[in-house]
């Protein structure tokens, strides 16, 4: 990269760092300035405002969720192997990313859904995106016949989203050691129900499966 490339990253990264802690409305570039020791007009040059270096952490996100979810996971097989190196991969990424605060759009989904604007339009289009590369991942495994062909392919996104905001809310707040156990066995779990026809529903309860961990004790082991 030329100079000022190297530079702009250099200055992402911190950035990215500062808004895994205090939350994209904390940053700022006055924040930024102080926390990287350059001054506030040659931030302003980069970004021109707070709203500016608050997309260009968005697209920075982006870009990690690329690198180090997605595109490790299309080394896999399409279907359901791909989807659970993309869940196993999200629950680990933060961590990979050296971010200390966590995911910084599920952070900004709750900053920002009541702030209409560029920045909310960009943080609802990447989770859109990213449940639609959810979705997709199902179809591939209802397309490979490991999962019934009935099965709905949004509804498992919507689920497999929820667990990861599950995750993030015992690792943050609650500093629950096993949360990322626990997330990987509710997965597998929604896998074992989907793949059953969700045998629960058509029993009429309401109520889901138990998990037989045996089934799923290798996907389910925490890094170590």
């Amino acid at each position: 990269m030329r100079k000022g490339q190297k530079t702009r990253t250099a200055i992402l990264e911190q950035a990215l760092s500062i808004a895994s802690q205090l939350g994209l409305s904390g940053l700022t570039i006055g924040t930024l300035a102080e926390r990287s020791g350059l001054s506030k007009s040659g931030l302003f040059a980069h970004f021109r405002s707070k709203e500016g270096l608050q997309l260009a952490v968005i697209q920075g996100v982006r870009q990690l969720y690329s690198d180090l979810v997605f595109q490790p996971a299309m080394q896999e097989p399409p279907g359901l192997p791909r989807l659970r190196a993309i869940v196993e991969n999200w629950l680990e990424w933060t961590g990979t990313a050296k971010l200390p605060g966590g995911c910084i759009l599920t952070a900004a989904a709750y900053e920002f859904d009541d702030c209409p604007g560029p920045v909310r339009e960009l943080i609802s289009q990447s989770l859109r995106e990213l449940r639609k590369t959810l979705a997709r991942a199902v179809r591939m495994a209802i397309d490979a016949g490991q999962l019934p062909a009935e099965s709905d392919p949004e509804q498992l996104a919507f689920e497999i989203c929820a667990i990861y905001a599950g995750a993030q809310l015992d690792t943050r707040l609650f500093g629950d050691p096993d949360a990322r156990r626990r997330a990987l066995l509710a997965f597998e779990n929604l896998i074992d129900r989907a793949g059953s026809g969700n045998a629960s529903a058509q029993s009429g309860t309401g109520l889901p499966l138990a998990y037989d961990g045996a089934a799923s004790a290798s996907a389910a082991r925490p890094n170590g």
